[in-house]
């Protein structure tokens, strides 16, 4: 047996892995406090836990809305005290367990590492692996790994022991267990073959491992986040079909090749995992590379020139051409700062529905309010304007909306259900008048279910983290199809209730912009 083995038997590991002055009490758990743009701390100390809980375990999949995607995980991140009757570590595995769903791995991992490794359970530590995974950053996994090595009982948890005693220099002890992993077959050959190398990069001998994916069927995190630290391609038949987080994973690990971050932030964007700021940092590392074919540079020269073109007219052909394919809503956040330093002037006009919703997509109201003189009531882009108006911009008359829902030419008129339920919601247009458009649109803003009643209950009580949990619940699916009038007219009057004006604006302008 080896050291840790006798210790485990003996019940001589360390229970701790840092002295009793600088441990940390387990709550206030999280990244972000109020100061920084945080949820209030004991926003859900009165919640009942039940109801958190089931919020957290009910939100499985993507979100249908980019804002309501970044409006989770704000609340997801804060530093918040768990309910009431909850543990505080249940609260936090199930937050984190929750970013991982949603692909953000870099918050879940910085909100586990609030925790210390002697408080973990089991949960938490499953959503830590994850996270940790997700974010190629292994090594991370280590303090948890052998201080509760008695967590978990799988093959990648005693892969992920012996990769760990590989770099706190028990490199035999790491050979030996990874060798007996591999002659026993207790995980399948690619997962010990991926660990031997990985274990073997901390020792001096290097010993050469073969990675073969020819028998292997079906790419799991633990392979991938293993072959993309090594460096080692995975063959396009196990990527296919994978799974976005798959790719969303790719643009967080820095390991991996820049192209292939590039190619993969399009849909981190889309999803809400990169914002407008970190596309244009992506593209500027592609501009300034050496090493890049022109071909991949490509993108990046044409973002350039959407900024530094001599002429509007160019700059404006830049922005549309990172657009294509036509609808791409991704590249409308790349070029959000671009179209907000274009011009207002008339030969524009045509492109300004694409315009407004770019520089929605940051959130840039105010450079969108610059178009308001340019606009003509109830066209397209004014669809997307009314919603950069902020509070007290007074309601919206009748002959506007006319003429928006008589020119809509989306499917089953969904644009103009969108403009309603959002205006309604914002409170910008008459009980009264919004009823009549409903019933005619085809929808009904009155009926009731359990999860408005309470989403409605807690924008009136002005609980901002308990509205953001609720709207991701009722916000889920793969695309705006997915989504009712009814949900997003809920959504939009509770968060404003709640103090969230700008967040209900933006996802109702999102709505509009993406139906």
């Amino acid at each position: 047996m080896d050291e840790d083995e006798l210790d485990a038997v003996f019940g001589l590991q360390p229970r701790f892995d840092i002295p009793p002055g600088a441990r940390r009490a387990v709550e206030r758990v999280g990244l972000m406090a109020p100061a920084e743009g945080g949820f209030p701390a004991n926003a859900l100390a009165s919640q009942s836990p039940a109801l958190v809980r089931a919020a957290l375990r009910a939100t499985r999949g993507p979100l249908v809305s980019r804002w309501g995607h970044i409006l989770l995980r704000r609340a997801l991140a804060s530093r918040l005290d768990a309910p009431r009757g909850m543990n505080p570590v249940e609260f936090a595995a199930l937050r984190a367990g929750l970013l991982n769903r949603m692909g953000e791995g870099m918050a879940a991992r910085g909100l586990v590492q609030d925790i210390e490794s002697a408080n973990y359970n089991r949960a938490l530590a499953d959503a830590a692996f994850a996270a940790y995974l997700s974010t190629g950053d292994l090594l991370g996994m280590c303090p948890v790994a052998q201080v509760r090595g008695d967590l978990r009982e799988d093959p990648e948890w005693e892969m992920m022991q012996a990769i760990c005693d590989a770099y706190s220099g028990e490199e035999r002890s790491a050979r030996r267990r990874l060798d007996r992993a591999l002659g026993t077959g207790q995980a399948p050959a690619i997962d010990v073959l991926l660990a031997q190398r990985f274990a073997g990069a901390a020792g001096e001998g290097r010993r050469a491992v073969d990675i073969e994916w020819d028998k292997v069927e079906e790419l799991t995190p633990w392979r991938h986040s293993l072959a993309r630290a090594l460096g080692v391609e995975v063959p396009d038949n196990l990527r296919d079909g994978a799974g976005a987080l798959y790719g969303i994973s790719d643009v967080l690990i820095p390991a991996i090749p820049l192209p292939q971050r590039i190619a993969a932030a399009d849909q981190a964007a889309q999803r809400g995992v990169l914002s407008s700021s970190a596309m244009v940092d992506l593209y500027s590392q592609a501009f300034a590379s050496t090493d890049l074919a022109e071909a991949e540079r490509q993108a990046a020269q044409t973002l350039q020139q959407a900024y530094v073109a001599q002429g509007t007219t160019q700059r404006m052909a830049a922005i549309r051409s990172l657009w294509e394919p036509e609808g791409s809503y991704a590249r409308q956040v790349l070029t959000a700062y671009a179209a907000a330093r274009l011009p207002v002037v008339e030969t524009l006009l045509d492109d300004a529905p694409g315009i407004l919703a770019s520089m929605l997509t940051a959130g840039l109201d105010r450079n969108a309010l610059r178009w308001s003189a340019m606009i003509e009531d109830g066209s397209p882009a004014w669809g997307l304007l009314v919603f950069a108006q902020g509070p007290g911009a007074g309601t919206v008359g009748s002959g506007a909306v006319d003429t928006f829902v008589d020119a809509d030419a989306s499917s089953d008129r969904r644009k103009s259900q969108f403009l309603l339920a959002g205006l309604a919601g914002l409170g910008r247009i008459d009980t009264g008048t919004a009823g009549g458009y409903a019933e005619e649109l085809g929808f009904n803003l009155e009926r009731q279910s359990p999860w408005s009643v309470r989403i409605d209950r807690a924008g009136e009580l002005r609980n901002g983290t308990l509205v953001a949990l609720l709207a991701g619940l009722g916000m889920q699916g793969s695309g705006w199809e997915r989504m009712t009038a009814r949900h997003l007219f809920h959504i939009v009057r509770a968060l404003d209730r709640a103090g969230l004006n700008a967040e209900a604006r933006m996802i109702a302008a999102e709505a509009v912009a993406r139906a």
